[in-house]
């Protein structure tokens, strides 16, 4: 299953569960309230803006949208699939990586280093530029991750802050009993409202992204270092030791020969 599957019915199911518990021996209508919504989701966004550029907010989901669709990686299979390359690529040469470059239009960042080794460019130079792009990549994803985070915190501070509205204007209110009721409305709605969005959704969320973040360090590291050696003409055994400091014990690969 597709990691956005997965997590969209992780999310369909917690939400789902909440729904019963509401509707269990209970109105669920009456947790809907529109200016408790109004007050924790424009509340949220509009600080969380204070905090960080519109561009940044925009690229936190970008990026978290681009981490739902993201299965998790498989790092021996990536280290196993460069041991493959180097073992053709000792036998044919550069024309043998040069085959390879069409059947890896799903890992970009691969296709470009193997890309780069075909056009000739120092082995030195394409390692440094992976580096760069790798380090910018997985910092891209934490500063994505730091946004969401902090709109996890905000959330819940949202929904007190609905809440004191909330009390104000019911005791303002006192002498007409018909006003107290969508008073305290607001004001017990927007916490639940903040808690809901901050721990259900903003939290995981960022989690998330945190967790693709580290695998795609962990596998963008395979593929420069895969890269490098090729570059280099390590012999396969060569390439094996080098993958295999990156990996767990358990999910080392073996050259064959």
């Amino acid at each position: 299953m597709r990691a956005s599957l997965t997590t969209f019915a992780a999310l369909l199911a917690s939400f789902g569960l909440l729904a019963a518990a509401l509707t269990l021996e209970g109105n669920a209508g009456a947790f809907l309230d529109a200016r408790a919504a109004l007050i924790v989701l424009g509340g949220t966004l509009a600080v969380t803006m204070i905090s960080f550029s519109p561009a940044e907010v925009i690229m936190a989901m970008r990026e978290t949208g681009s981490a739902l669709n993201t299965a998790r990686a498989d790092r021996r299979a990536a280290a196993d699939r460069m041991l493959k390359i180097a073992e053709r690529s000792r036998k044919d040469g550069l024309l043998a990586v040069e085959r390879v470059l069409p059947q890896l239009r799903r890992d970009p960042f691969l296709k470009r280093a193997l890309g780069m080794l075909v056009d000739g460019i120092a082995v030195t130079e394409v390692e440094r530029m992976l580096e760069d792009e790798r380090r910018a990549t997985v910092q891209r994803r934490l500063d994505s991750a730091e946004i969401l985070r902090r709109a996890a915190d905000i959330a819940p501070a949202m929904g007190l802050i609905g809440t004191l509205v909330g009390l104000v204007q019911m005791l303002g209110q006192l002498n007409d009993p018909s006003a107290i009721g969508p008073a305290m409305a607001v004001a017990l709605l927007t916490t639940f409202y903040g808690a809901v969005l901050g721990t259900m959704v903003l939290a995981p969320l960022a989690a998330k992204l945190e967790r693709v973040s580290s695998d795609e360090r962990d596998l963008l590291a395979i593929y420069a270092a895969g890269a490098a050696a090729i570059g280099r003409k390590d012999h396969p055994r060569q390439v094996e030791h080098t993958l295999n400091a990156l990996l767990p014990e358990a999910e080392r690969v073996q050259y064959s020969r």
